[in-house]
């Protein structure tokens, strides 16, 4: 058992990588271990212990029994078109994907979640692309068909109050 509590060792995780950015110009690769330990702690969901390789947590309280995927993204220029979000395994086992933004000291600024079957449909859509069939998604694509279900400023956020989907 560590002498220290995991929100301080996340805390000073977000220190070096903030400062490392800064002394190399280079991320340091930890997004993804702050982004579950905060989609975690703020949306209520317990990590799997053991990495399964399709999902990263389980929901409880109302995202009860939901198989997550976290994806985390740190944000260090907003002009910065292009941006993607990692992997999404879409022939695994999971039922939702929830995206935590974050800025250039990886505090988290946003969250934001969409079910399977909506990025199944999104995919669909565009049946020959490649970066479909490998799971790929820009992050203001995710954006568009996603909920934003956490802000910095608001907290937790009620699906009826913001919702980001287009209307079809």
């Amino acid at each position: 058992m560590s002498v220290y509590s995991t929100e301080k060792l996340v805390a000073e995780a977000r220190r070096l990588a903030a400062e490392y950015r800064k002394a190399t110009g280079k991320p340091l690769g930890i997004s993804s271990e702050i982004a579950e330990f905060d989609a975690a702690k703020l949306l209520n969901l317990e990590l799997c212990r053991e990495k399964t390789g399709t999902y990263d947590a389980i929901g409880k309280g109302t995202r009860e029994g939901k198989r997550v995927q976290i994806k985390g993204r740190a944000i260090f220029d907003e002009k910065k078109s292009g941006q993607r979000i990692g992997q999404l395994k879409l022939e695994q086992e999971w039922d939702s994907i929830i995206l935590v933004i974050m800025n250039e000291n990886y505090e988290p600024i946003e969250i934001f979640e969409c079910d399977k079957d909506i990025i199944l449909d999104e995919s669909d859509k565009i049946p020959n692309s490649k970066r479909n069939k490998r799971g790929a998604m820009s992050l203001a694509k995710f954006k568009i068909i996603s909920n934003l279900v956490w802000t910095q400023e608001e907290g937790n956020i009620n699906d009826e109050i913001w919702e980001n989907q287009a209307s079809n």
